[in-house]
C-alpha cells in the first residue's frame, strides 16, 4: 500500500511541477501563444510515466499517440509525456528522439501528430549549454510533448506573423537577468 502511495505522491508532485511551468513559464512568459486556451479549458493531458527502460518507455509514448488520436481534440487538444525517471541526460533524450520520430512515421501518424521536445538540460546545436535560448525549451524533466498537426496548422494560419515566435522566445530570455531565469527554472541550476 505504501508503494502505491508513494507512487501517486510522486507522480502529483511531478505533475504539479509540470503543470507550474505550464502556467508560469510557457503561458505566463507567452512562450507558445497558443497554450493557454486548452490548458484553460482542460484539454491538455499530462502523462507521467515511471519506464525504467526504453521498451517501456516506448509503450508509453506509443499509449500516447494512439490516445491522441482517438480522442476528440475539443476533449483532448494535447499532451505531454513526462519522464521523471529516465533520459536525465540530455544527449539519451536526444537519442530517445530518433526513436520517437521512428514510431510516428511507423504508426502513420506523419502529418497527423508531432512531438516537440522539451529538457532540464536542452540545448540547441551551436550554443553553449548557459545559452539563454536554450530556456525557450527547458522543463522541470524530459518532456515530449504530442501536438495534432491539424490544429497547429489551424492556429498558425490565424496568428500574425507566427515564424516570428522563436526569435521573440530567443530575445525575451537574452534580455531577462540571471536572477530572473534561475527561479523560473531552479531545476535547472541544482
Amino acid at each position: 500500500m505504501s508503494t502505491i502511495n508513494g507512487e501517486k505522491a510522486s507522480i502529483e508532485i511531478v505533475e504539479g511541477g509540470v503543470r507550474a511551468w505550464l502556467e508560469q513559464v510557457v503561458v505566463g512568459l507567452g512562450l507558445c501563444p497558443f497554450a493557454a486556451k486548452p490548458l484553460l479549458e482542460a484539454r491538455v493531458r499530462i502523462d507521467v510515466s515511471l519506464a525504467q527502460n526504453l521498451e517501456e518507455l516506448a509503450g508509453d509514448l506509443h499509449l500516447g499517440l494512439c490516445r491522441l488520436e482517438e480522442t476528440p481534440a475539443a476533449e483532448l487538444e494535447t499532451s505531454l509525456l513526462v519522464v521523471p525517471n529516465m533520459l536525465a541526460d540530455f544527449y539519451d533524450y536526444n537519442d530517445f528522439l530518433d526513436i520517437a520520430d521512428a514510431m510516428v512515421e511507423e504508426g502513420d501518424w506523419e502529418g497527423v501528430i508531432q512531438i516537440a521536445s522539451f529538457h532540464p538540460q536542452y540545448q540547441f546545436a551551436g550554443t553553449e549549454l548557459s545559452d539563454a535560448e536554450n530556456f525557450t525549451n527547458r522543463a522541470p524533466y524530459p518532456i515530449f510533448h504530442l501536438l495534432r498537426e491539424a490544429s497547429l496548422e489551424a492556429v498558425l494560419a490565424v496568428y500574425p506573423d507566427p515564424e516570428a515566435i522563436p526569435e521573440r522566445n530567443i530575445q525575451l530570455f537574452q534580455n531577462m537577468d540571471k536572477a530572473a531565469i534561475k527561479a523560473l527554472f531552479p531545476y535547472c541550476f541544482r
